[in-house]
């Protein structure tokens, strides 16, 4: 308790300092667990797991999912060089370029989104509340690692202030915050998160014999470090190589379909995400070592999870019976292998602020998602996912489906009485 004791000493004065004292209680909350039950002589149930333990728990579930983005951005910028092909081959330098380019996304992304989140919690007098430990996490994960950060900014202060704080705040949004991020930049600044070139970072264009662009920190901080310790440096002179594109296998899908991809990466590729895509899109295992997380703490639904793989299986089948192009011909199976279906249904579905909260309810959200995810997916080439739009559009209809689910409950109940 004297841990406790001195921070409450330190404590600022509401009324006298707002903003400090909102920036304490931030602090203050995430390292201490609310101690407050029901009166004495009352029974009372009184669980460590609050909100913002929550919260850190998802955040923690995405960690894989953050060293293996890391990685797979120096990978994806070496390969269109032609260099260090292998997995391990200049692991240290694809780790340092990776750095160079996440560090920048996930730091703005908090100033932008935790500064706006103190603003209006010191103007409306409360304690800043925590949905954005999660938004904050998720963002950086489900942008192209060569995104502006201007843009980043303006993305994030549109998903904060008109997704959450305009609704009243953290549990009261009807979208999913991360999502609204990405959907601005994605209407806004297309060409900035479409196409092949925004998927590999370190390069004004990916046309063939395009030179690198390396800042201080490869050239300087970087370089100079491993010259010291004997290893491979950042090449200045490096190039991009003949017949490198920076496609994805959706791309590549839309162009050609399965024997398209397979041309250019293999299953094996697909699989553990050395392939081009958002930063933490890519590798299925990790992903799904953070869905297990999430289901075995019981903070995701199953629900969710199994009936969207039911609903994108179920619709990626019917595209396979009509094979009407090729993208409707590749098997079904193989559409998870490709894109962000894994990540979305993990981290995205199954926001329970923004989900279905009956169990029924569930399985129709979940279902919906992902019949619509993959029909966005396949008949409209002019997006490169179908999974945004689809948890979007299932957000906005989450309580009328539960609305009408606890309207049937009512009716059955009223019929047996």
């Amino acid at each position: 308790m004297g841990l406790v004791d001195f921070f409450k000493k330190i404590e600022p004065d509401k009324k006298k300092s707002p903003y400090l004292h909102t920036t304490y209680d931030a602090f203050f909350t995430f390292l201490f667990t609310p101690n407050a039950v029901t009166k004495p002589g009352g029974v009372h149930m009184r669980d460590g797991m609050d909100l913002k333990r929550t919260m850190v728990h998802v955040v923690l579930a995405m960690q894989l999912c953050y060293v293996f983005g890391t990685y797979n951005i120096g990978h994806q910028h070496f390969a269109a060089m032609g260099q260090f092909t292998g997995i391990f081959e200049g692991f240290h330098l694809k780790l340092a370029h990776g750095l160079i380019q996440l560090l920048p996304i996930f730091i703005w992304t908090h100033i932008i989104g935790l500064g706006i989140e103190f603003f209006f919690a010191a103007k409306k007098g409360h304690a800043v509340e925590e949905g954005f430990l999660v938004s904050g996490a998720l963002i950086p994960l489900i942008m192209p690692p060569d995104i502006p950060i201007w843009i980043l900014c303006v993305s994030v202060a549109f998903a904060v202030i008109i997704g959450k704080e305009a609704f009243g705040g953290t549990g009261m949004n009807i979208w999913n915050i991360a999502l609204l991020a990405r959907v601005f930049v994605f209407f806004a600044y297309p060409t900035t998160i479409a196409g092949d070139e925004v998927w590999v970072s370190g390069f004004a264009s990916l046309a063939e014999g395009s030179a690198v662009d390396y800042g201080w920190a490869h050239t300087g901080l970087f370089n100079s470090l491993f010259e010291m310790m004997g290893l491979a440096t950042f090449d200045t002179a490096a190039t991009v190589v003949d017949g490198y594109s920076g496609a994805t296998p959706l791309a590549l899908a839309y162009q050609g379909g399965w024997e398209n991809v397979t041309e250019h990466f293999t299953v094996a590729q697909m699989f553990w995400g050395t392939i081009p895509g958002s930063i933490g899109e890519t590798s299925k295992p990790f992903i799904l070592i953070g869905a297990a997380i999430l289901l075995v703490t019981g903070i995701a639904s199953w629900r969710i999870m199994f009936s969207m793989f039911l609903g994108a299986a179920s619709m990626a089948f019917v595209m396979n019976l009509w094979g009407a192009t090729p993208f409707m011909e590749v098997p079904w199976m193989y559409q998870f292998y490709m894109g962000s279906f894994f990540f979305a249904m993990a981290f995205m579905a199954t926001d329970p602020v923004t989900a279905s909260g009956t169990n029924t309810g569930k399985w129709i959200y979940g279902f919906g998602i992902g019949v619509i995810g993959m029909i966005i997916r396949v008949l409209n080439p002019a997006y490169p996912e179908g999974w945004m739009l689809a948890i979007l559009f299932l957000n906005t209809f989450a309580p009328l489906i539960d609305h009408y689910v606890l309207e049937s409950n009512i009716k059955k109940r009223l019929a047996r009485a």
